[in-house]
């Protein structure tokens, strides 16, 4: 395990003095995947967290007067070796970031009894929305169903989906299949044919059988729902194949500069779901700078920092510490429990006011959370890439939750009696 706030810490510790008083800590361990290959997507994600938190550190002396443990767990997405990290760190940690579906999945019932809160942020398991069946659970502040509403509703915008056709290109693993039985709702809905394309974990990189699959088909629309060597293999192919980009949308997760920057101006068109956006003018973006990267404490570069991979990391750093800010306020008190973690994250109101005093201006929509919505269905931003970086190209899109309720509380409602029994939150009403 790695420690990179540390150094940070005690910098901020010995200038307070000998004779302050601070607080023990807030251990918030990060499940990190810097190696393996998901690393190029992880490596900006992670650094992106550290840094904000370690701006608060320096900044701040941490939340509250409680400075932050932010240690990272290297599990190379292996869902193995994800659970390995879970119980080193759970003893003493107020939160687990799994920063992975699979080790979201493997340790989402073991929360229940260890009574830890799981942060995924705009990942793990969809039904986890429903707060009162995953009282433990939350990823805010947007989830895979929402993502999946809101790609299609662009689409909808462009023209009616009667009689198209949508080849859904998807990893081959628990991440990639998430959001099939919505997508196989909406087209029923909305009178398009999906056709699933799975591309296996070896099949990253090389991925001819299934553009070959894809000019087949001859499909209006690709919606890819892909994750690190998949998403640079899935855009080079569709550019070789001359796949018109305007055309092939992606998952926030398939919106990494990185990928883009490998074809450049040929990949000009090409789209993804956001529920982060990098803003350079931003004020947190100044005092990372202030506080961290000029006192030589990152590991991230300018041109990472522009990317919009980097300020996600800040984001879900952000959403932890107004959880444990909140948290804070309200049992008065700096070294906040798990439990009351869970209080804090489930009583998050991030108003457009809120976002700015936190100096996160244009990085995040809106949105706020409750015991019984886990998610905040915050909405996002189609980006598109301009040939050079992804820009914004729709105002605030937000999900029909609405029309898939149903779906969360009858698949939330599946996974309690799998699982029985299964503990709910009883007392939870709103």
């Amino acid at each position: 395990m790695k420690r990179f706030t540390r150094l940070a810490a005690a910098a901020v510790i010995a200038s307070l003095g000998a004779g302050t008083a601070i607080a023990e800590g807030l251990y918030t361990p990060n499940l990190s995947y810097r190696t393996g290959p998901f690393a190029a997507t992880g490596i900006p994600l992670m650094n992106g967290q550290a840094d904000y938190m370690a701006m608060l550190n320096a900044r701040d002396g941490g939340i509250g007067g409680a400075m932050i443990d932010f240690e990272e767990c290297e599990t190379g997405y292996s869902t193995e070796k994800g659970v390995e990290c879970y119980e080193k760190t759970k003893g003493k940690a107020i939160v687990t970031q799994p920063w992975s579906t699979g080790i979201t999945l493997q340790v989402l019932p073991k929360t229940n009894v260890d009574e830890i809160p799981i942060l995924a942020p705009g990942y793990g398991f969809s039904p986890m929305a429903d707060g009162k069946v995953f009282q433990w659970a939350f990823n805010i502040p947007a989830g895979y169903w929402d993502a999946a509403d809101m790609i299609v509703q662009y689409i909808e915008g462009q023209g009616s989906l009667d009689g198209k056709k949508i080849v859904f290109l998807h990893l081959d693993h628990p991440f990639g299949k998430e959001p099939l039985p919505l997508m196989e709702s909406l087209a029923e809905q909305k009178g398009f044919e999906l056709v699933p394309v799975p591309v296996g974990l070896k099949e990253m990189q090389n991925q001819s059988a299934q553009w070959l699959q894809i000019r087949r088909e001859r499909p209006d629309y690709v919606v890819m729902w892909g994750w690190g060597a998949m998403n640079a293999g899935a855009i080079t192919e569709a550019v070789k194949t001359k796949f018109p980009m305007e055309n092939m949308l992606g998952v926030w997760w398939a919106g990494h500069d990185a990928d883009l920057k490998i074809v450049g101006e040929d990949g000009k068109g090409y789209k993804s779901i956001s529920w982060s956006f990098p803003n350079a003018d931003a004020p947190v973006m100044a005092d990372i700078k202030k506080h961290v990267v000029d006192a030589g404490n990152s590991q991230s570069n300018e041109e990472e920092m522009s990317g919009v991979f980097y300020s996600r990391g800040i984001i879900i750093s952000a959403i932890l510490g107004e959880g444990i800010a909140t948290a804070q306020k309200h049992f008065d008190t700096a070294e906040i429990d798990p439990g009351q973690l869970r209080w804090g994250l489930e009583n998050i109101n991030m108003t457009e006011e809120r976002i700015s005093e936190l100096g996160l201006d244009g990085m995040v929509p809106p949105f706020s959370t409750s015991c019984s919505n886990h998610t905040g269905h915050s909405g996002g931003w189609m980006l598109e890439w301009d040939g050079e970086k992804f820009v914004k190209v729709s105002d605030l899109l937000t999900a029909n939750v609405d029309n898939y309720a149903e779906l969360i509380a009858s698949s939330a409602s599946e996974y309690a009696d799998a699982n029985a029994p299964w503990p709910v939150n009883e007392d939870c009403e709103g």
